[in-house]
């Protein structure tokens, strides 16, 4: 029996959902993926947010401990978005609940359609698509586009990819897209590894107003996403308790069958 633990314990995580051993859930895993940017004093900010600083304030020579200052915004490096980010009165990131931060993954790989048109939006189309090869997108999850513009995340002028009047191009979801996914498949967030859900040039940031409006979360500038299978990974996202916040810096782990 013992050597039978010894054998488990490294492959299943389980975690509590309610009283009983019924009511248990449990995570397969293989391997953890870090879906996390490192957070620099250059990467890559919404312009007006501000800029990140981390200051040494001791050191173990002098004070006998290392400790740094950050300054960082809500929103900045990989982060997650609360409902109050764009809608008054909405849940803030202290008031979102646990069970939002522990999701099944779906991702949907669109870097074929990213690299002709970097304005690329997610359709409805594409969502059926993906639904006939990998099954549907099960109630609750997290669905992440991937768009491949994590590779520009060290060059943050390819990252927003401006034109010559400031307005960004990079892919997103549709307004479209948005409303199917949470209506008609319940989704608990999206994420994306572009610095938006909404494609650079929606203005109207039409599906972070949609998607937040619903309760749901997102996660914004990702990466990693290459080693995330269609379906099957799940995701647990550390995120800071910011009293009133609108969102935070998070780490976010995918658990990998």
């Amino acid at each position: 029996m013992k050597g039978w633990v010894l054998l488990l314990i490294p492959v299943f995580l389980l975690f509590q959902a309610g009283g009983s051993w019924a009511e248990q859930k449990v995570i397969v895993y293989s391997r953890i993926v870090d879906l996390s940017h490192a957070i620099t004093t250059d990467m890559p900010i919404w312009p007006g947010d501000p800029t990140p600083t981390i200051e040494p304030v001791a050191t173990v020579e002098e004070e006998g401990y290392f400790l740094n200052k950050l300054c960082i915004g809500e929103h900045s490096g990989t982060h997650v978005g609360a409902p109050a980010h764009f809608h008054s009165g909405g849940a803030t990131i202290d008031q979102v609940p646990v069970e939002l931060l522990v999701l099944p993954a779906v991702v949907i790989d669109i870097r074929g359609k990213a690299e002709e048109d970097p304005d690329y939006r997610l359709t409805v189309e594409d969502i059926l698509s993906w639904e006939k090869e990998h099954g549907r997108i099960p109630k609750g999850s997290m669905v992440i586009l991937f768009t491949g513009w994590q590779s520009r995340w060290n060059d943050p002028k390819a990252f927003f990819n401006a034109d010559e009047q400031g307005t960004f191009h990079w892919p997103g979801f549709s307004a479209e897209a948005t409303r199917f996914l949470v209506e008609e498949r319940k989704v608990a967030g999206l994420g994306t590894d572009t610095h938006g859900i909404d494609p650079g040039n929606d203005e109207t940031f039409a599906p972070n107003t949609i998607l937040l409006g619903a309760g749901g979360i997102h996660l914004e500038n990702l990466t990693n996403l290459d080693q995330l299978p269609p379906t099957g990974a799940v995701l647990v996202i550390g995120a800071l308790k910011i009293k009133g916040g609108s969102g935070s810096p998070a780490r976010v782990l995918a658990f990998v069958p």
